[in-house]
């Protein structure tokens, strides 16, 4: 493709504009991401697939059957999570501006619903989509911003607070660990806490074994949901149809 004078001058304008970014980057961002891999490897990265169990902890009590988590991600914007129990399968995905979410409950199949989620939902959908797979790195080009915090401890550990805002009401904070770069533990806007513990190397990038969700309930009591990961595949095959919406007359 031949680029005209004035998109080859756009094109070199965003070149310099994305050297310049990375100039100034905060460099708790560039230990943050060395500890996971280098620089080379994590934007290389096109697709994550990932596959686990998920623990509900007291929401889960009934189960007698491990709950599986299937998670796909794929720049720019789509995911697909797929959770199987015996309670039945939740498949929710994102492609681009459009997100729906699919339940068949194992009691009655015929009772299947299909859910068209709305512009708050498919925001944060794209959050979460575009911070599995920036590796800390690109948000202002995205149309967000990054903020250092400052300094505070965590689980003893020294941090650094950071801020990727995507939006007012879609924000992660995040709590690096000064020395090493690795990440300690999340905050989202909505109160919720995410911890990562243990250890997966794949395709030369450090991914947590499990992470730890911690959000508070309405009625001021804690719920906490762990995933525990047991494959990841990086840049992997995705089938054509993953994203696709479900047929009207499952």
């Amino acid at each position: 493709m031949k680029l005209t004078r004035s998109l080859f001058a756009a094109a070199l304008a965003l070149a310099f504009g994305l050297a310049a970014q990375a100039a100034t980057e905060l460099p708790i961002i560039a230990k943050a991401r060395a500890y996971l891999a280098k620089d080379t490897v994590l934007d290389g990265v096109k697709s994550l697939q990932i596959s686990g169990t998920l623990d509900l902890g007291a929401a889960g009590a009934d189960l007698k059957e491990p709950v599986t988590v299937e998670i796909t991600f794929q720049k720019p914007y789509r995911q697909r999570s797929v959770i199987r129990s015996e309670r039945g399968v939740e498949v929710t995905v994102l492609d681009g501006y459009d997100a729906w979410h699919h339940v068949v409950p194992a009691a009655d199949k015929s009772q299947w619903s299909l859910a068209v989620l709305q512009a708050p939902q498919i925001k944060n959908l794209r959050a979460n989509a575009f911070e599995n797979l920036s590796f800390y790195r690109g948000l202002e080009a995205a149309g967000g911003r990054i903020e250092d915090q400052g300094s505070t401890t965590v689980d003893g550990q020294r941090c650094q607070k950071v801020a990727f805002i995507h939006d007012r009401d879609i924000v992660f904070y995040r709590y690096f660990n000064q020395s090493t770069g690795r990440l300690v533990m999340t905050e989202t806007a909505r109160g919720e806490t995410i911890r990562e513990s243990g250890t997966i190397e794949v395709s030369g990038i450090k991914f947590p074994q499990k992470l730890t969700t911690t959000a508070r309930l309405p009625d001021g009591s804690q719920q906490t949901t762990v995933i525990n990961f047991e494959r990841i595949v990086v840049n992997g095959p995705i089938p054509a149809d993953a994203f696709q919406t479900p047929s009207l007359t499952n």
